[in-house]
C-alpha cells in the first residue's frame, strides 16, 4: 500500500515521502487532529545540535495525534472508531519492572522515526487508546496529558505519603496540564504555581495560589514539586524548589534544558529530597488521560489552553501552523486534512 509521509528535510522544509506500507497486523488510521509540541519547534527551527539533526532527519513531525480508525484486519477496532495515537513503541515481550517509556530498545516517533504527518498510519493495535466523548480537537493533546499523568503517578509511587502540597513550577503548557492532573488525583490539596507571566497565571484559577517565580514567600513550603519551565529557566527553578521544599520532597523533573543545569547538591542532600527524571508516557497513562478528558469540568479546563488554528492542506499549511504555534501562549492544535 503506497502512503504518503511529510517529511522535515532540513529546518523549516518539507518534501513528500512516498512509501510502501506493510499493513499485516496493523490497523490502519486516518489521522484527524494533531497538535505541535516544543520538540516539534525545535526540530522545525533547527534547534538542536547539528549532529543530532544531521542523525535524525529527514523525519516526520509529530507526536500528539489522533484518528480515525479505516480498517483493522485485527478485529480490535471498528472503521469510523476514534483512537489516540501513543507515539512510544516499546520491544515485544516482558518489560519486567521498567516503564515502556524509559525500556532500552524503546522507538519514539518523531525522535528518530517518522510521527504522525503522513496520509494514513499504520500501527499496532496497542498504540491505540479508544475515545468517544472528547472531540478530536480537545483529543489531540491525548499524549501531552499523558506526560503530566506519568509523572504524577510516578511521584505517588516514590513519595512519601504526606501529599498536603505541591508546587509546580512553569506557567506554560505543561505547567498548566501538571496543575490540572494534580488537582483530578488530590482535589484536597494545596497547588501552588510559580511563574512569570501573569496573564498566563491567570488561567490557572483552579489552583489555590499564584505566585510570580521571583517574589515567593521566604516562609512558603510544599511537600513535593514538579519543574515545567525547561530551558533557560531551568536552573532557577530549580534553585528555589530546593529552597521552597520541605525535607524529604519528591522533585519531578519535567523541563527539557540543553545546557548543563546546576543544582545545590549540598541542600538537596541535607534535606533528604528525591529528585526523578520524567518523560514521556505509556498506555496506562493514555487511558489515564482519556478517562479524565471524559470528565466535563477537566476537559473545559483543557479547552483553555488550546488555539484551534486553520486546517493543514498543504506543505504551506504546514509552515503557517509552525508560525503560528510561535505566537500561542499554549498549544496549537489543527485539523490534518493532507
Amino acid at each position: 500500500m503506497i502512503n504518503l509521509v511529510y517529511q522535515l528535510i532540513e529546518p523549516r522544509a518539507f518534501s513528500i515521502k512516498f512509501e510502501d506500507i506493510d499493513v499485516a497486523g496493523k490497523v490502519l488510521v486516518r489521522p484527524r487532529c494533531m497538535a505541535i509540541c516544543h520538540a516539534d519547534q525545535r526540530y522545525y527551527q533547527g534547534r538542536r545540535d547539528p549532529a543530532v539533526l544531521k542523525r535524525k532527519l529527514p523525519m516526520a513531525l509529530i507526536h500528539e495525534c489522533c484518528g480515525e480508525v479505516l480498517a483493522d484486519p485485527t478485529g480490535t477496532f471498528k472503521p469510523g472508531d476514534r483512537v489516540a495515537l501513543i507515539p512510544n513503541v516499546p520491544p515485544k515481550g516482558d518489560l519486567g519492572e521498567f516503564y515502556e517509556n524509559y525500556v532500552k530498545g524503546a522507538r519514539f516517533l518523531s525522535s528518530g522515526h517518522d510521527g504522525f504527518m503522513r496520509e494514513i498510519v499504520a500501527i499496532e493495535p496497542r498504540q491505540l487508546v479508544p475515545f468517544s466523548k472528547v472531540p478530536f480537537e480537545v483529543a489531540a493533546i491525548t499524549e501531552f496529558i499523558s506526560v503530566a499523568v506519568h509523572a504524577v503517578t510516578r511521584m505517588t509511587k516514590v513519595a512519601h505519603s504526606t501529599r498536603d502540597s505541591f508546587g509546580v513550577w512553569g506557567d506554560g503548557s505543561l505547567g498548566y496540564v501538571v496543575c490540572a492532573v494534580l488537582r483530578e488525583f488530590f482535589p484536597k490539596a494545596r497547588i501552588c504555581v510559580f511563574g512569570h507571566h501573569p496573564e498566563k497565571m491567570a488561567l490557572f484559577s483552579f489552583v489555590d495560589e499564584a505566585y510570580d517565580s521571583d517574589q515567593i514567600p521566604a516562609d512558603l513550603r510544599v511537600d513535593h514539586a514538579f519543574e515545567c519551565t525547561g530551558g533557560n529557566g531551568c536552573a532557577s527553578a530549580l534553585d528555589t524548589i530546593v529552597t521552597h521544599c520541605n525535607p524529604q520532597a519528591t522533585v519531578m523533573l519535567m523541563g527539557v534544558s540543553e545546557t548543563p543545569v546546576p543544582i545545590r547538591t549540598r541542600d538537596v542532600m541535607e534535606k533528604g529530597m528525591t529528585l526523578i527524571g520524567c518523560s514521556r508516557s505509556g498506555r496506562e497513562d493514555f487511558q489515564q488521560a482519556i478517562a479524565f478528558l471524559e470528565h466535563r469540568v477537566f476537559q473545559q479546563r483543557i479547552r483553555r489552553i488550546i488555539h484551534v488554528d486553520a486546517p493543514v492542506r498543504s506543505i504551506g499549511d504546514i509552515i503557517r501552523v509552525f508560525a503560528t504555534d510561535t505566537r500561542t501562549p499554549f498549544k496549537t492544535v489543527f485539523k490534518w486534512e493532507m
